[in-house]
């Protein structure tokens, strides 16, 4: 930040300090011409022609220099066929004419006719009444203390746009060093973090910086919140796995006739608590992800083929909005509906009508059946790990508390309730709405 400043300001100043001392000179160089031209009107109306023909001046100019030789301010006049008619400060010297052109107005220019001394030269070419000779009036000034004035004023300039620069630029280091000096705070905060100290970046500091601090402090709870979610599935699966290995391990001491059976039931309700758990983790590591989204009808449509191979006499109807879409992965969506209908098909009694609604910031999705329902007493239990009100028929109780897991890490509900149509049980799960 302070190089790209000190580099702006440095190509501003030189442009801007170019511009000015391109108009300054070219004032200082008005000026003096100026001067040149008003003495240069003077010859010009104190010139005459004489008798025999010759030009002269009719009353000396006022300035003494042009009486004092060599000494930087001269005038001269030349004609045709005539000898120069110069001013006493020339001396022994003399101006060259122009040859290249006949300037009826004032010209202005630069000689070194002089070794040791640059001019500037005002000139003029007229006529003068009773003679049909163009003479040429001639001005010129030494260019010594114009060239002085202009070296002295691109000094001050020089000077003055370097302090300019520098101040400028230590401006910006200033201003770039203690702007940024809440973040030095901010990485002593996290550094005492990271050795414990302290949890949470508490101190003070400006507004500006604020926003970022409470950022910063929100992702520390939600990777802490994961972290203890970790650590709490991975508490729950090694209980949760813990008694069927118990089971087997018994089994295998005693010898027992049955320890197939026994095997595959137990290792079926492991895989069951496996897949449970590794939902979980798979949503609560989906679950800050903002671009997550899953049109629902197309999972429908996926779980409506799959249940149908699974449950050839049952009809499964859908009806509602074809193109919403939730804010979850598909996975996700895909193992919650397979779980609704699922049991909805295997405990109904052959028919299982699905809608999905827009309520505002949710998409709900409705599952009935017309099987015998369930108590209401009994349907919150359901959500736990488990819990099976038919043992008649094949499963792990794992069904729902999967979906009220999945469900509430993305933010929804999911609740059990009487179908009016169907008369079985109905399942209302809201999901939030992707935006399109």
């Amino acid at each position: 930040m302070i190089l790209t400043a000190a580099a702006w300001i440095t190509i501003l100043l030189i442009g801007g300090g170019a511009a000015l001392d391109r108009v300054l000179t070219n004032t200082v160089e008005q000026n003096f011409d100026t001067q040149l031209e008003y003495v240069l009107t003077a010859m010009i109306a104190s010139a005459e022609i004489g008798p025999d023909g010759e030009i002269r001046m009719n009353r000396p100019l006022g300035d003494q220099r042009f009486l004092e030789p060599n000494s930087g301010l001269y005038w001269q006049i030349t004609g045709k066929d005539a000898m120069p008619f110069p001013s006493r400060s020339l001396w022994d010297r003399a101006l060259n004419p122009p040859v290249s052109h006949n300037d009826q107005a004032v010209h202005f220019r630069n000689s070194n006719e002089f070794p040791d001394e640059p001019l500037r030269i005002a000139e003029r070419s007229i006529k003068l009444p009773d003679s049909d000779v163009a003479w040429t009036f001639m001005v010129a000034q030494s260019r010594n203390s114009l060239d002085a004035q202009i070296r002295e004023l691109r000094s001050v300039l020089v000077t003055s746009f370097f302090l300019l620069a520098l101040g400028l630029i230590i401006l910006a280091a200033l201003q770039t060093f203690y702007g940024l000096w809440p973040l030095r705070a901010v990485r002593m905060a996290i550094a005492q973090m990271r050795s414990g100290q302290e949890s949470r970046v508490i101190d003070a500091l400006p507004d500006e910086v604020m926003p970022m601090v409470n950022e910063l402090n929100a992702l520390l709870d939600h990777n802490e919140k994961q972290a203890e979610e970790s650590r709490r599935h991975a508490g729950n699966l090694a209980h949760a796995l813990k008694t069927p290995l118990t089971v087997i391990m018994n089994s295998a001491t005693a010898q027992a006739p049955d320890i197939s059976e026994t095997v595959i039931r137990e290792a079926t309700t492991m895989r069951r608590q496996v897949d449970h758990h590794l939902a979980r983790a798979r949503a609560v590591g989906r679950r800050g992800l903002s671009h997550s989204r899953a049109v629902v009808w197309g999972s429908l449509e996926s779980v409506e083929r799959a249940v149908g191979r699974l449950y050839a006499h049952v009809r499964l109807d859908m009806a509602g909005d074809t193109a919403i879409a939730a804010r979850v992965e598909r996975q996700d969506l895909d193992e919650m509906l397979g779980n609704l209908i699922e049991n909805a098909a295997k405990y109904g009694g052959g028919s299982v009508f699905v809608t999905v609604e827009d309520v505002g910031d949710f998409v709900e999705i409705i599952v009935e059946d017309d099987g015998q329902g369930i108590p209401e007493s009994d349907r919150e239990r359901l959500f736990d790990r488990g819990a099976r009100l038919d043992t008649g028929k094949p499963g792990t109780g794992l069904g729902l508390a999967i979906v009220r897991d999945v469900v509430e890490i993305y933010g929804g509900t999911v609740a059990l309730e009487k179908s009016d149509d169907l008369g079985g049980l109905l399942v209302r799960l809201r999901l939030p709405k992707a935006t399109s």
